[in-house]
């Protein structure tokens, strides 16, 4: 179970800020919540740090800009900085190219000032990149990127390219990028989530350790595993008078999650992307 690296990835966002939150909290009102992003961080910081895992900490530059001890820490202590875009706008809810190129020179530039490191990734909020916007992966290469992780080779209400590659592909037309989907299992023709997140909290745990020891067996593949930091928080503020599917995605079992990753950690071994992806 040990013999092959998989990435450990961070969306280093707030829990005010996922997309499922959208219509409840304007964004005018985020400095207005009682953040807790840094904290949490710092938490999963520890916790690396207690298992020697290096991970990649993909950030919303708006998180950069308010708390910049936080960036130093993630780059002082080995781990890769990355981008997730300024402020968790969805490229499917940009109104042009030109809007998805501004944020992304945006964050990189704030990423990138703060740390005093390059930013080499960058992952769409909510893996928005679809079929009706590729051209985003044009864009990222434009502004120096060089690997993309925003794509979900599933089918779901919010995102996903069901037939995308299920491992890391130049995406054709695009030379100078590699993309790395979030992590899949093969089953039944269909392509079945195990790479983090929400999945991870709705399945039991020995699923996902089953999953993703055969996507390194089997396929004889790097996994990806990806979380937010809220998750770790259950006691977290409650958002009220959400819709009931909303409020069991996000709520699901977060008590669990803690204990979950710290198995995780010990199940696997762990990279950075960059570490494992990059040529």
């Amino acid at each position: 179970m040990k013999q092959i690296k998989n990435a450990m990835t961070v969306d280093v966002e707030d829990y005010f800020q996922v997309s499922a939150f959208e219509p409840y909290i304007p964004r005018s009102n985020w400095d207005e919540r009682e953040c807790r992003v840094e904290a949490n961080t710092h938490r999963l910081l520890d916790l690396y740090d207690k298992y020697n895992v290096k991970a990649t900490f993909f950030t919303l530059a708006w998180v950069a800009e308010r708390y910049p001890t936080l960036i130093y820490r993630i780059v002082k202590d080995g781990h890769e900085l990355a981008s997730h875009g300024y402020d968790h706008v969805r490229i499917t809810m940009m109104e042009s190219p030109d809007d998805f190129r501004a944020d992304v020179v945006k964050a990189k530039a704030i990423l990138e000032d703060i740390s005093g490191s390059e930013i080499k990734g960058y992952r769409a909020p909510s893996y928005s990149i679809t079929n009706e916007n590729l051209w985003a992966l044009d864009i990222l290469k434009e502004t120096g990127h060089q690997y993309s992780s925003s794509i979900y080779p599933v089918k779901h209400d919010l995102y996903g390219i069901p037939d995308a590659p299920r491992f890391k592909y130049k995406p054709r037309g695009v030379d100078g990028i590699t993309e790395v989907p979030i992590t899949t299992l093969k089953m039944f023709h269909k392509n079945l989530p195990c790479g983090g997140g929400g999945f991870f909290r709705l399945y039991p745990y020995a699923f996902s350790r089953w999953s993703l020891n055969r996507v390194n067996t089997n396929d004889g593949e790097a996994g990806m595993f990806y979380f937010h930091p809220w998750e770790i928080d259950p006691d977290q503020p409650r958002i009220r008078d959400i819709n009931l599917k909303t409020r069991f995605r996000h709520y699901l079992n977060l008590r669990k999650f803690h204990g979950r990753l710290e198995q995780l950690l010990k199940d696997f071994q762990w990279g950075r992307m960059d570490e494992i992806f990059l040529d």
